[in-house]
């Protein structure tokens, strides 16, 4: 188990802060995609495990290739852990926690967000065992599929897959160089060793997957027909994008601009940004070093890059001369029959990225048949998040546990099986299918947070077990909702412009409390951040509220405006307080460094 000294104290905080203009509380959006990731997690679970129905898992993964492969998470509804998407997950994740760290900080978010990455890259860590050996894959997808089992129970084979110097995978050590790179600066400010440990292990990943150069699925062919890919040049391209964001060394944009005409960086024009497809990602990244005016010598090949980083943006826009990106009747991107939700959410995130770099450059989006100024495109950005959480012509939300109506037969054998916490006996294979799969009944489980597949071209859905083409999650579906629920929520009470409150759900239900936590200011001694917090403590109930005494958990520095007791980090109000009237409030400050303390009622009259 990790260090806890090492990852941020973290608090979950139910808000009712909601967006008026869609009415969807990206907040909630946001922490239930964080808890889709706690459900797909394998090996030994934590003891923070906020999904209680998940038990351990694959705890020999590995051990017949004498590899300690435990860990990392299953790929969609079943069990194997491929290694490229997972990657591509843990790099979108990152990438959210770079753009929107502040967002994450105020909301207490963060934690969660470094802990769902951590997950993946210390799996990685293991999975590179040697400087060119990475183990790929573990688990065979055709026998997966012959057994509907828990994780819990799993039988079928967890034959382990590897790319090497005879059997290379340039895709999948690229992709895994860059979320170790991308991870590597989202830790940067939390865990420095740890972040040093993870940019060894992407130069290593990088320098292998350039050298020997090859497709995973031609060294590791069963996963061909899950995870085809359509080439490396991409991910080759990404790895050093992000190795140059990570460590600022020139020979890193030096690579990207000798090889941006022989890699197609700057011939391939996209409508799509996915697991498999990195082209426009790596455009826009590059983008914002060019808008930055740190191009100095490769400006113009940067500008060449950029414009290709429009092609997607103005085509998603519908803007791009008739060369646009298809969208359902309902105003969803439509690119592929198959879980087609998971490119709309990534093509949401990158535009919101991109929004945000010409906003910082105070530029425009030139397109062929007008300009786009960069709010139209956060805000097309926004309707695809709104269109994934229930405005469509279903009045669905396509993720799971989030509003009153969304799928209930996901396709999921966990989800879809009672927990071996209230059915103790295993469940089969064959019985898995005969009693668990073909039930008509919603799912036990609920997978809260996992972005099916969604509609239709029509914006049709059949919420169907069997119809895994729309009911199955994945990984890389849900993990750019993270960064793009985050920036959709700083939206709210000009985030940009001053610190946005949020609200502490008191401890116990029914308390007529609420906390209101502001930060006021913030300044820096050495590496350390310290922040003043302002509490606001409102009586919302009809009484007054007498003798409250609040729990306050992780603080580190001083406080000012509450009295200690004699219990452990219990406080009451000062004696001159004898009493909060009916909606009347009263206010404490502290300061520490790092995240914002756990405020709690403990007991009041």
């Amino acid at each position: 188990m990790a260090n806890p000294r090492h990852i941020l104290t973290t608090l979950v905080l139910v808000l009712t802060i909601i967006d008026g203009s869609s009415g969807f509380d990206y907040m909630q959006a946001l922490d239930k995609s964080l808890l889709f990731f706690e459900a797909q997690r394998s090996g030994k679970l934590p003891w923070n495990q906020r999904v209680k129905w998940r038990g351990d898992s694959g705890l020999y993964d590995g051990y017949q290739q004498r590899v300690n492969l435990v860990g990392g998470y299953y790929d969609a509804g079943d069990h194997v852990k491929f290694g490229l998407p997972m990657a591509y997950s843990v790099t979108m994740l990152s990438w959210g926690a770079i753009e929107y760290d502040r967002t994450m900080m105020d909301l207490n978010q963060m934690g969660h967000v470094l802990n769902a990455i951590k997950w993946g890259t210390d799996y990685f860590i293991k999975a590179h065992s040697q400087p060119n050996v990475l183990w790929g894959q573990v688990g065979d997808g055709d026998s997966d599929h012959y057994c509907w089992e828990r994780a819990e129970d799993m039988t079928t084979p967890r034959t382990a897959y590897k790319v090497d110097t005879e059997h290379p995978g340039s895709d999948l050590a690229g992709e895994t160089a860059a979320a170790m790179a991308a991870a590597a600066i989202a830790f940067r400010p939390y865990n420095s060793s740890y972040s040093d440990l993870l940019l060894v292990h992407a130069k290593q990943l990088f320098w292998f997957a350039d050298r020997f150069r090859g497709l995973f699925t031609d060294s590791i062919p069963s996963a061909k027909e899950f995870y085809t890919s359509s080439g490396y040049s991409d991910e080759l391209l990404w790895a050093a994008t992000w190795l140059y964001r990570a460590t600022k060394d020139a020979s890193y944009l030096k690579y990207v601009v000798d090889n941006a005409v022989s890699m197609g960086g700057t011939g391939w024009a996209m409508k799509e940004f996915s697991w498999d497809n990195k082209y426009a990602g790596v455009q826009i990244l590059l983008s914002k070093v060019l808008m930055d005016g740190d191009g100095g010598a490769y400006t113009s090949t940067l500008k060449q890059y950029q414009a290709k980083a429009d092609y997607f943006a103005c085509a998603c826009q519908q803007k791009n001369d008739g060369y646009n990106a298809p969208l359902t009747p309902g105003g969803l991107l439509y690119l592929h029959e198959w879980n087609n939700m998971q490119y709309a959410a990534s093509a949401a995130f990158l535009l919101a990225v991109y929004s945000d770099y010409l906003s910082a450059a105070k530029s425009v989006l030139k397109c062929p048949d007008a300009d786009v100024q960069p709010r139209e495109l956060l805000m097309f950005a926004k309707s695809q998040a709104d269109y994934i959480l229930g405005k469509n012509p279903k009045s669905m939300s396509y993720m799971v546990g989030y509003g009153q109506t969304y799928p209930i037969h996901v396709h999921h054998r966990g989800a879809s099986i009672a927990s071996k916490f209230v059915l103790h006996s295993v469940v089969g294979c064959v019985q898995g299918f005969d009693t668990w799969y073909r039930r008509p009944q919603a799912n036990p489980n609920v997978l809260h947070g996992g972005l099916v597949g969604g509609p239709d071209r029509n914006d049709n859905f059949d919420d169907d077990r069997s119809n895994y083409e729309q009911t199955e999650p994945t990984m890389s579906g849900t993990a750019p909702l993270v960064g793009l629920f985050t920036k959709l929520h700083s939206m709210n009470s000009n985030y940009e412009a001053r610190p946005n409150p949020t609200k502490n759900q008191p401890k116990s239900v029914g308390v007529p409390v609420e906390f209101y936590h502001t930060i006021t200011d913030s300044w820096t001694v050495g590496r350390i951040a310290y922040y003043r917090h302002k509490v606001t403590i409102k009586n919302q109930s009809r009484k007054p509220i007498t003798d409250l005494k609040l729990e306050i958990e992780n603080l580190s520095g001083a406080l000012w405006g509450l009295s200690p007791t004699r219990n452990k980090n219990i406080y009451e109000l000062p004696k001159w307080i004898k009493m909060i009237k009916p909606g009347s409030e009263c206010s404490f400050v502290y300061v520490q460094g790092g995240p914002q303390a756990k405020v709690s009622v403990q007991s009041y009259h």
